[in-house]
C-alpha cells in the first residue's frame, strides 16, 4: 500500500480545495485509509509512505482533445522533417529515444504528457478506415491512457440515411462503426463542408445543402447528437463547427449550440470558431457572443484551442479550411481525401505576437476561458498542435492565474488587436481549484471516465504531486511526482519508469442485421472489404471497455 501524505489536496469532482489530506493506493486504485475497512483495510505494512507536506496533490491530467496519433499526424511527421531538427530525446535507461516539436514521435509524446502530470489524453479525430493505424500508434505511445474519436459528420453511409429518413438505421450503423474502429466517441468535423470541398466548394450556413445528399449540417449534427443520446455514449458528440477561422464565425457558433438545445455536446478549440465581424473583414473578438451563449446552455462543453505563440502544425479533417490557409500563408500544404468518409489536411504555422490576425486569436481564446463562468463547461487545450504544442499548457495555466502576467503578455501584442478588447477589463483570476477542474476534473467528467479525474476510493490512482510555486508556469512544468496506476513514473520532472498505460474505447450493441445493408455498401464504395474493414482487438495489447450507460 502506498500512502501520500499530508499533502493540499485539490479533487473538485469530491469537493476538496485545498485541504490537507491523505490519499492511500493499493492495486492501482485510490483505496480506504488503512484500518477503515474496504480495499485499503489491511494496514501500511510493506507500504511506501510519500510526505507531500507543503506539496499540492492533483489527479493525473486528462486531455480531451489532441491530435497525437495517426495517419494525419503520422503525415504531419514526414511532411515536416524541419519540426524535428534540433528537438531530439536521447535514450536512458528508462526512456527510448524520439524527435519532434510541434509532431514529437509517440515516445516523445507520451514522455512529454507524462512529465507535464497527465496521465489520460484522447486523439481528437481519426476516420475509421485508418482506425488501424491509429491504434498502432496508440499502442506505441506509453505513459498514458488513451482512446479515439472517430469522425462521422461527412459519412456518406450515415448522410444517406437521414435523407432517407432513417434514423434507426444510423444509430445501429454508429454503434457498428464504433465497434469496428474501437473508437471512444463520436467526432464532427465541418459537417457536410468537407464533402462538398470534394467538388470544390464548402457549407457557410447550417442549412446549406450537402452535395449529392440533400442533407445539411443541423440534421447531420442533431441527429448524431440523437444518436449519441440513445447509445449512452460516455462522452457527448465532439463537434468542429462549420466555419472553423473564418470572420463572423461566431454566429454560426452560437446558432449550432442553440440547434443542439436538448442535447449533451462538445465543442472544441472554440477559439478558432469565436470571431465577430463580417465575412471578408478584419477579424475581430466574438468571445463574449459565444461565451454568453455557452452560459445559457448548461448542456454545453467546450474546449478552448489557445493559441500560443511561437510554431505550431495546423492538421485537421477540414480540408476546405486547410485550403484556405494555405492561400493565405503561402506554406507548403497537404490535402486528402478518405473514401466515403473524411478528407483532411496539413499546413505548418507560426503564431507571431506582432500579427493582428495572430494577436487577436491569442485574446479570443483568455476571454472564453475568463468569460465562460462555469470551469466545469470550459478545458484548456491548444488543439495540439494547431494552436501550439500540448507542453505548452503551463503557460497557459499561467495567463489564467496571473493577471498581471497577462496584462505584461497584452502589451507584446500588435497594438491594434489590443483595441477594443475586453482582457484589461477582466479582473478574474483562476484558483488552483478551478486549474484542477478545467485540466482533469471537467474533463473527465465531460468524457464520462468515472475512475479518472478524481482521488475518490475506487478511482484510477493516478495522482500528480507539484511544488506549490509563486510562478505557477514552473510548477505546472515540472511536477515533484506522478503516479500511474499507483506506480511513481516521473520525479522531478524526469522519466524513472516507462508505463504502457490503457486503450479505452466503446461498444454499444446493435442490430446485427445491419451488416446485410453493410456489406452491399461495402461492396458498392469501398475499396476495403467489409470483413478487413474493422480494427482486431490484438492491435489494443492493454485494451479497456468503457460502459455505455
Amino acid at each position: 500500500m502506498i500512502g501520500i501524505i499530508n499533502g493540499e489536496v485539490y479533487d473538485p469532482q469530491n469537493g476538496i480545495n485545498g485541504e490537507v489530506r491523505d490519499i492511500w493506493i493499493e492495486d492501482g486504485k485510490i483505496a480506504s485509509p488503512p484500518g477503515l475497512g474496504g480495499t485499503g483495510g489491511g494496514g501500511t505494512e510493506g507500504g511506501q509512505i510519500i510526505d507531500a507536506a507543503g506539496l499540492v496533490v492533483m489527479p493525473g491530467g486528462v486531455d480531451i482533445h489532441s491530435h497525437i496519433v495517426g495517419a494525419k499526424v503520422n503525415a504531419g511527421r514526414k511532411f515536416r522533417p524541419e519540426d524535428h531538427r534540433d528537438h531530439v530525446r536521447s535514450r536512458t535507461a528508462y526512456t527510448r529515444s524520439g524527435s519532434g516539436y510541434t509532431v514529437p514521435s509517440t515516445f516523445m509524446t507520451g514522455y512529454g504528457y507524462a512529465e507535464m502530470g497527465y496521465t489520460t489524453v484522447m486523439e481528437a479525430a481519426t476516420a475509421p478506415l485508418v482506425a488501424r493505424h491509429t491504434h498502432e500508434e496508440l499502442d506505441d505511445t506509453p505513459m498514458v491512457d488513451k482512446g479515439a474519436f472517430i469522425t462521422m459528420g461527412n459519412n456518406h453511409f450515415i448522410m444517406k440515411c437521414i435523407r432517407d429518413g432513417q434514423r434507426e438505421k444510423a444509430r445501429h450503423y454508429v454503434a457498428w462503426l464504433l465497434g469496428a474502429s474501437k473508437g471512444y466517441a463520436i467526432k464532427i468535423v465541418n459537417p457536410g463542408g468537407v464533402e462538398n470541398w470534394k467538388w470544390g466548394r464548402n457549407v457557410g450556413e447550417l442549412d446549406d445543402e450537402v452535395i449529392g445528399f440533400g442533407v445539411t449540417p443541423r440534421q447531420i449534427v442533431t441527429t448524431l447528437a440523437w444518436i449519441n443520446d440513445e447509445l449512452g455514449l460516455p462522452h457527448m458528440p465532439h463537434i468542429h463547427g462549420i466555419n472553423l477561422g473564418q470572420t463572423g464565425n461566431a454566429r454560426t457558433t452560437v446558432e449550432t449550440i442553440e440547434a443542439l438545445e436538448g442535447h449533451r455536446a462538445h465543442l472544441c478549440h472554440l477559439q478558432f470558431l469565436s470571431y465577430g465581424g463580417e465575412p471578408g473583414k478584419s477579424i475581430r473578438s466574438g468571445a463574449e457572443q459565444v461565451a454568453r451563449a455557452v452560459n445559457e446552455h448548461p448542456n454545453v462543453t467546450i474546449d478552448v484551442g489557445q493559441v500560443v505563440f511561437g510554431q505550431a502544425t495546423t492538421m485537421t479533417s477540414d480540408g476546405p479550411l486547410q485550403y484556405r490557409l494555405h492561400q493565405l500563408s503561402g506554406n507548403k500544404w497537404i490535402n486528402d481525401d478518405v473514401e466515403g468518409e473524411t478528407g483532411g489536411g496539413i499546413v505548418p504555422m507560426q503564431y507571431k505576437r506582432n500579427n493582428l490576425i495572430n494577436a487577436v486569436q491569442w485574446l479570443i481564446g483568455l476571454e472564453l476561458f475568463l468569460l465562460i463562468d462555469d470551469p466545469w463547461q470550459v478545458f484548456l487545450t491548444t488543439d495540439h498542435p494547431n494552436a501550439g504544442p500540448f507542453f505548452c499548457y503551463p503557460q497557459v495555466i499561467k495567463l489564467l492565474m496571473d493577471r498581471e502576467y497577462r496584462a505584461e503578455m497584452l502589451e507584446g501584442i500588435h497594438r491594434r488587436a489590443r483595441k477594443g478588447t475586453l482582457l484589461p477589463e477582466i479582473d478574474r483570476e483562476y484558483s488552483l481549484y478551478e486549474i484542477a477542474i478545467v485540466t482533469r476534473a471537467g474533463t473527465a467528467r465531460a468524457l464520462g471516465l468515472q475512475n479518472k479525474g478524481h482521488l475518490g476510493v475506487g478511482a484510477d490512482a493516478d495522482v500528480t504531486i507539484y511544488h506549490k510555486l509563486d510562478d505557477k508556469e514552473a510548477m505546472f512544468a515540472r511536477p515533484y511526482l506522478v503516479l500511474k496506476d499507483g506506480q511513481v513514473v516521473v520525479r522531478d520532472g524526469q522519466i524513472v519508469r516507462e508505463h504502457q498505460g490503457r486503450t479505452l474505447y466503446v461498444a454499444p450493441p446493435y442490430d446485427p442485421g445491419i451488416e446485410t445493408d453493410l456489406r452491399a455498401h461495402f461492396e458498392e464504395c469501398y475499396t476495403v472489404s467489409f470483413d478487413n474493414y474493422p480494427v482486431a482487438p490484438e492491435y489494443l495489447s492493454r485494451g479497456e471497455v468503457i460502459p455505455c450507460a
